[in-house]
């Protein structure tokens, strides 16, 4: 249905789109995901013109739309935009907001938007509101109605841009649910989202975007429950993530030690867990790797799940590899094993020199 080729957008000052390419199947809902700045919206709004890209290549059913010749209001037909602000007008009443469009874009006769306008309402579960005007109603009530506007057109596909960002908490689920409807209908559908268990309930593919594209794109069991790559594992568990690289000229272990203090206590690590967090770092990594490894730089990533309350710290290298034999009667080795848990070792692939080593600290 959809085909991007190469798409780049460019800003003066940021380029969060670099090189994204991907294929949108009918009938697909799409949740993206991601960190703010990396260019979710940038894409939707690319792909429906909203923004022109820099570079790149977006067709529909063939056509490639992103081409100066074609007429770009007559594909904006095919496509529908809800905003996280909802953009009424505020002068007309909400059955007006809806017909207005289908009347003056499509040409159809005022009676028949009107009939299909109070048929969405009821759908959206507003048919009382007809004739209110926006600042009579609640934030649900008007992005109810900003989705009723868009369906109004009868779109190929219905991109959402974070449509319960501006809501009051109490009012999502009503909006959500009118979304779910929509999803279930299969109408073809990309949500930018930042509600992690919506997005995973209503959607058949994630788009992960980072490092300027769709960094991961899979079903949503891949992508939250065996995601791939370490950014997608991070962003969906919720990962804090502290760096150290020891064994280099810079490493200090008593500013290591302090770094990982300031960390525990910035993200609210329990003190239990905090502890057994310094302690790993300094029977692993200082006492048994950098006395067996002088002169390797070791690159030690500290993992903090605020979901699982948990914290996961590996250590890698590029050097000889670690005779676990020989660390087994290791005083530190078995601090380790006796007041932590196991610590799992593996060569990354036969035929390198990439060593990592973890252990998971629980409380």
């Amino acid at each position: 249905m959809i085909k991007i080729e190469h798409l780049k957008k460019e800003y003066e000052n940021a380029t969060p789109l670099m090189d994204v390419s991907a294929e949108i199947h009918e009938g697909d809902v799409i949740s993206i995901i991601g960190p703010s700045g990396t260019g979710k919206s940038t894409l939707m709004r690319c792909i429906s013109l909203l923004e022109k890209p820099t570079a790149g290549r977006v067709y529909i059913y063939g056509v490639e739309i992103t081409d100066p010749a074609n007429d770009i209001s007559q594909i904006r037909k095919k496509m529908g935009m809800v905003f996280q602000s909802f953009n009424l007008f505020g002068h007309l009443t909400v059955i007006e907001n809806i017909m207005m469009a289908p009347v003056d874009l499509l040409k159809k006769p005022k009676q028949e938007a009107y009939n299909k306008a109070m048929e969405l309402l009821k759908m959206v579960g507003l048919a009382g509101k007809a004739d209110n005007y926006p600042d009579e109603l609640s934030g649900g009530q008007k992005q109810r109605i900003a989705i009723a506007r868009t369906l109004a057109m009868d779109p190929d596909i219905i991109f959402l841009d974070e449509p319960t960002s501006a809501l009051d908490p109490t009012m999502v689920g009503e909006v959500q649910s009118v979304i779910r409807d929509l999803a279930e209908s299969g109408k073809t559908m990309m949500i930018v989202t930042h509600e992690m268990a919506f997005a995973r309930s209503i959607c058949n593919r994630v788009f992960y975007m980072d490092e300027g594209g769709i960094y991961e794109d899979g079903t949503p069991e891949q992508i939250f429950e065996h995601p791939i790559k370490d950014k997608t594992r991070q962003f969906v568990q919720k990962l804090k993530v502290l760096e150290i690289k020891a064994g280099t000229k810079e490493y200090d272990f008593r500013s290591v030690v302090s770094e990982i203090e300031q960390y525990c206590r910035r993200n609210q690590v329990d003190l239990r867990l905090n502890y057994y967090i310094q302690l790993a770092f300094e029977e692993l990594v200082q006492q048994l790797l950098m006395t067996r490894l002088e002169g390797t730089q070791i690159d030690v990533i500290i993992e903090y799940s605020a979901i699982k309350k948990n914290a996961l710290l590996t250590a890698s290298w590029n050097g000889p590899q670690l005779d676990m034999d020989s660390i087994s009667e290791d005083p530190s080795y078995m601090m380790l094993k006796g007041t932590i848990g196991d610590v799992t070792y593996e060569r990354e692939a036969p035929g390198t020199d990439m060593n990592r080593i973890a252990i998971e600290i629980t409380q």
